[in-house]
């Protein structure tokens, strides 16, 4: 099974499955496209229709989306245990997921993720309020175990890049949802995606955003 995704230091949709399928124990070969080809509609209709990272590739079939990936993985690999048990749990963390996957869009064009840099920038009142939204949800996790919910699944995944775009820009939390974004970045995938994202080398001028400090 291979998984193809982009720049670790830009890709926060590649980082969402590799992320969910790395803390899960799934076995699979990791492959990078460079997110900075002249031809990367070209370059990348190779491996889906979609032309975007990432992508699975498991024998003959290909699965392109990040939610879609990580449901299909959830089911053929791992029994379900991807969601959390509980039935209710359950619909929140796929709504929280929906969410995620579909919204905060002054948030992902105002804050793009860029591990490596230090950046400053003015916020808009539009991405003001999803931080806000983000600080709630995150403050609400699960006592016990750290995440969102009983046990990792993979609505915390889907969360994992916002809580890398952050730190870029000294954004802060409140206590709480302070203490969830680091259960997310002392996570020691994390802590591998982020150690390759500062050996690239390679620039996306799209996702620099800001002023550099």
């Amino acid at each position: 099974m291979k998984l193809i995704i982009g720049n670790k230091n830009y890709s926060t949709w590649s980082l969402r499955p590799w992320f969910f399928m790395q803390a899960m124990g799934v076995t699979f070969e990791e492959q990078l496209v460079s997110l900075n080809s002249d031809n990367l509609k070209v370059s990348l209709s190779q491996f889906s229709p979609s032309a975007k990272v990432p992508v699975l590739v498991d024998k003959s079939l290909t699965v392109w989306d990040t939610l879609a990936i990580c449901e299909y993985v959830n089911e053929q690999y791992l029994e379900g245990s991807g969601w959390p048990r509980d039935k209710a749990d359950r619909a929140l963390a796929r709504s929280l997921t929906s969410e995620m996957h579909s919204g905060f869009s002054a948030l992902r064009n105002e804050l793009p993720m860029n591990i490596r840099a230090k950046r400053q920038v003015t916020l808009t009142n539009a991405a003001q309020a999803e931080l806000e939204r983000i600080d709630d949800i995150w403050s609400a996790y699960h006592p016990k175990s750290g995440w969102l919910f009983d046990t990792f699944s993979i609505v915390d995944a889907f969360f994992a890049p916002v809580a890398l775009r952050l730190p870029t820009y000294g954004i802060e939390l409140s206590e709480n949802a302070a203490a969830y974004q680091q259960k997310l970045l002392s996570h020691p995938n994390i802590i591998d995606w982020v150690e390759d994202a500062k050996k690239e080398r390679e620039i996306v001028e799209s996702d620099e955003a800001g002023l550099e400090i």
